[in-house]
């Protein structure tokens, strides 16, 4: 079959993406290895929250005030328009992060500081889960029913979405799957856990970690209101309207053997879990599921969360699907383009809608290095016989190949 992009997965930033494609008229097609939602984006804590997975005066740290701050801006912009487009699945109640010691509670009095230094919405807090900062605007979703409810706007509008449909390999101008193969211009990966598996040359950077959960039957002997981050976010619950509690974390007392793709939930973590959920939380009621999920950690050279972060399933921010969105941008303004009809062509990354102008001022704005001033996304030859590893460019996002035959633009997010 052939489209002119092929997203590989169809979790909360693939769904993304082709909502965004299926806007701007571009055939697409969507396929996973399993069900809509089946991975991370259908099994996670259900927070909504603005910014990276750093806190914000972490990043601030390591990014700078002024980029720090536009991240956030904009994540929080992406919550709120979820809000608006999902208002009976995202509920912007705020959220809570608790520290769990002294020195977690003076980190959120620094974390603090840099939000109300910046303007944003935050305050300190101290009540029944105990001490450190409220974030009103942002919010908790159920997210399997968010993710489906996404494949449902998409189902029948021209983008066909295959389910159980494995990728095998990507070639230029293809992607191979158990199912079939689809050819196309351009492919977006929106892979949290198991990326090296489609792509094994990012394997040595590149793992995938299970996290586990577990939900109870309604739970009226304790009311949390808010979603709660507990210990720099390691743990993390939630009460949703009709009172079960849904928990997670404690990952970091297995690292060694919850660096998996198996998604089986554990007796060792589970036992952490439901133990924290009687004596920390007070919650009486049964538990009613226990599950894992997948997300996917690198050494710090890859876009995502960075290994010993807060890497909790639960921490589903909003970000990742901006991004794919405005990668999907990028794709439909050059198919739509009258000299990008029929094959993929240079085009930048990671801002909404920049303009050539814009594209070749960043490359040629003084004070950048000859590498960052090269074109976000590189050209790399396939020579028959020989496919060299994706090169990634200075911002890791990603990999343009080309042959005489044909062109594929591949987004690595």
């Amino acid at each position: 079959m052939r489209a002119d992009v092929c997203v590989i997965g169809l979790g909360g930033s693939g769904l993304a993406a082709l909502e965004e494609l299926r806007a701007q008229g571009v055939s697409a097609i969507g396929v996973d290895a399993g069900a809509v939602g089946g991975g991370a984006a259908g099994r996670n804590g259900g927070f909504v929250l603005a910014g990276l997975a750093k806190f914000f005066h972490e990043t601030v740290a390591r990014f700078g005030r002024d980029t720090a701050a536009e991240i956030y801006r904009r994540t929080a912009e992406e919550i709120q328009w979820q809000a608006r487009e999902m208002p009976d699945i995202i509920r912007l109640i705020g959220s809570l992060r608790i520290a769990a010691d002294a020195a977690e509670l003076a980190d959120c009095r620094a974390h603090l500081a840099a939000l109300q230094e910046c303007g944003f919405a935050a305050e300190a807090y101290a009540g029944p889960e105990g001490e450190g900062l409220l974030l009103p605007t942002d919010g908790v979703m159920q997210p399997l029913r968010r993710v489906r409810a996404l494949a449902g706007r998409l189902d029948g509008r021209g983008i066909r979405l295959y389910e159980n449909s494995a990728v095998r390999k990507i070639v230029p101008g293809s992607v191979v799957t158990e199912a079939g193969t689809v050819l196309c211009d351009t492919v977006i990966a929106a892979v949290d856990g198991r990326l090296e598996k489609i792509f094994p040359e990012l394997s040595p950077r590149f793992r995938t970690a299970r996290l586990q959960m577990l939900a109870t039957a309604p739970a009226p002997e304790v009311s949390f209101p808010r979603p709660v981050y507990w210990r720099h976010g390691y743990e993390y619950w939630q009460q949703q309207p009709d009172g079960t509690v849904a928990v997670g974390g404690f990952r970091d007392h297995a690292l060694e053997a919850e660096w998996t793709t198996d998604a089986e939930p554990t007796e060792v973590i589970q036992a952490l879990i439901e133990k924290f959920l009687r004596e920390h939380l007070g919650v009486r009621a049964p538990v009613t599921h226990r599950w894992g999920g997948f997300r996917g950690l690198h050494d710090g050279r890859l876009a995502g969360a960075r290994a010993g972060a807060r890497e909790s399933v639960g921490r589903r921010r909003l970000f990742r699907h901006g991004q794919h969105r405005r990668c999907a941008q990028c794709a439909g303004r050059r198919r739509n383009s009258p000299a990008g009809k029929g094959r993929a062509g240079r085009s930048c990354w990671g801002r909404r809608g920049p303009t050539r102008a814009t594209c070749r001022a960043r490359r040629s704005s003084p004070g950048r290095s000859a590498d960052e001033r090269r074109p976000y996304i590189r050209r790399q030859k396939f020579h028959s016989g020989h496919n060299p590893a994706p090169e990634l460019t200075p911002r890791g996002r990603a990999v343009t190949t080309s042959n005489r035959e044909s062109f594929c633009r591949l987004f690595l997010l």
